[in-house]
């Protein structure tokens, strides 16, 4: 019996460290506040502010695998650009280092998904040996830009505009001055 119970046991075992060393990887990319998450087998163990496409650029949504790994890469497309522990995982997309640490946390790339150097080479360690069971999945939209308001409050009952409608058109080549004039 206790050779029964001892077998079980280092099944147990084995078991338990196979399956750590294929647990599951979810990288999950919130565009809309700029960060990226990381759970593990359910758990999350990483949050970092990222940067993606920047206007006039996208980083698509959808759910993917990852496609290789690159420990030190170069844009070809954008002049050499540095992309270290790249994550490729969409037709040229990929997650890497960015030495550009100030634009983290708001859009800043052409579409990748950029990290700090040091976060890109934790979460590529990870990645790493896990590629078959890593799901990169990303999601809302990029934030749109703050407008900045006049400091005048506009609302004040008390506000009467500078520019007055007299009634009266004066003969000028201003065309929208025509009709407004300042007093």
């Amino acid at each position: 019996m206790l050779r029964v119970v001892v077998a079980f046991a280092a099944a147990a075992v084995v078991l338990f460290s196979v399956s750590g060393a294929h647990a599951r990887v979810v990288i999950v990319v919130d565009k809309s506040a700029q960060r990226l998450t990381v759970s593990v087998d359910g758990y999350p163990r990483y949050e970092w502010p990222v940067s993606t496409g920047r206007w006039g650029y996208r980083t698509p949504n959808g759910s993917y695998r990852p496609e290789r790994l690159e420990r030190q890469w170069y844009s070809r497309k954008y002049s050499w650009s540095p992309m270290p522990h790249s994550i490729f995982f969409h037709h040229g997309y990929a997650i890497h280092g960015s030495y550009e640490v100030s634009r983290l946390g708001r859009p800043a790339s052409h579409g990748c998904i950029r990290l700090h150097p040091k976060n890109a080479a934790v979460l590529f360690s990870l990645v790493q040996g896990r590629m078959s069971s890593t799901r990169i999945v990303v999601t809302g939209d990029a934030p749109v830009a703050a407008v900045r308001l006049p400091s005048r409050d506009y609302t004040r009952q008390d506000f009467r505009p500078s520019i007055r409608y007299t009634g009266e058109r004066r003969r000028s080549s201003q065309g929208f001055a025509d009709i407004f004039y300042d007093r």
